[in-house]
């Protein structure tokens, strides 16, 4: 079965980016890597003089607020609760209805920043992009730049513009910045336009900062498999995925494909089957199924 592969058009157990990690993320307030300033010097954390002066600027801006800014911080808020429990669409509309007049930089970025990901979500995918632009354009900070790259390098990929991607996300490396998350999304571009042996050079470097981290074992397991390129370790790197998340159907749809490559058919069914079971309106792995369940009659 060396020379047979899908025509799996995503990576198994997550969509880049807006993967596990992502699924209810939102804009980060604590340092979380390290950043050159302009003279070179790493900076970690806000620091406690930054907090300070944050602290007095926030007191300030509380004391002269008015009704119009309660209503917008109330909207805000409301906002940020729906998204966090996947209300997408409500979210959406209640941060379009925030008021930004007297609202600084770093409030009307977080703003666009939400309004970015309630779209991203819907697939909305053009709206997203003006809203992540519009971060980068008025955030001083760099987490947030990283966080918005990160973003878009995902847009691009699943608008079928995987080399934009990986080009932003090269050059977020060559800056010095390095997560799992980055890597796990490098890897993916180069995997959508099939340089699967960089692809697989990528998720190495995410288990390096993580050993155990499933996107990157259930994906690289994927592509070993699914390829021909080394069957073996894709079986027992998909199987480390399942164990991390034994629910994931996108997993187990991956352990069964790693399974079927291997010549083990009854356990390739019964992988499948599960996943069937938890995700029955996934196209990829009812084809998964209609095939294996063909070959094991």
């Amino acid at each position: 079965m060396a020379g047979k592969q899908s025509n799996r058009s995503y990576t198994p157990g997550e969509k880049p980016v807006i993967n596990e990690q992502f699924e209810s993320h939102e804009p980060s307030r604590v340092w979380k890597w390290n950043f050159p300033d302009v003279s070179g010097k790493s900076k970690q954390g806000q620091g406690a003089e930054a907090g300070s002066v944050k602290a007095q600027t926030a007191a300030l801006k509380a004391a002269k607020k008015t009704g119009e800014d309660v209503v917008s911080e109330n909207k805000l808020k409301k906002g940020i609760r729906l998204y966090r429990i996947k209300r997408w669409e409500n979210a959406l509309q209640e941060f379009l209805l925030v008021e930004t007049r007297h609202f600084n930089n770093d409030e009307r970025a977080e703003l666009a920043y939400y309004l970015g990901l309630c779209c991203t979500k819907l697939e909305r995918f053009d709206e997203a992009l003006q809203f992540f632009e519009q971060v980068l354009t008025i955030s001083s900070s760099p987490l947030w730049a990283y966080q918005c790259r990160l973003i878009l390098a995902y847009i691009y990929i699943v608008t079928g513009r995987a080399a934009m991607a990986e080009n932003e996300l090269k050059n977020l490396e060559a800056g010095g910045l390095e997560s799992v998350m980055l890597y796990n999304t490098l890897a993916y571009a180069e995997y959508v336009q099939k340089h699967y042996q960089n692809a697989i050079e990528w998720y190495e470097k995410a288990l390096d900062i993580e050993k155990d981290n499933p996107t990157a074992m259930n994906s690289m397991g994927y592509i070993l498999a699914d390829t021909g390129m080394d069957t073996q370790k894709g079986l027992r790197l998909c199987r480390k995925a399942v164990d991390k998340n034994p629910q994931n159907a996108a997993y187990l749809d991956s352990l069964g494909w790693a399974s079927y490559r291997c010549g083990k058919l009854t356990e390739a069914r019964n992988w499948l089957r599960r996943a069937l079971e938890i995700a029955p309106q996934e196209k990829e792995i009812r084809e998964h199924f209609r095939i294996v369940s063909e070959e094991a009659v």
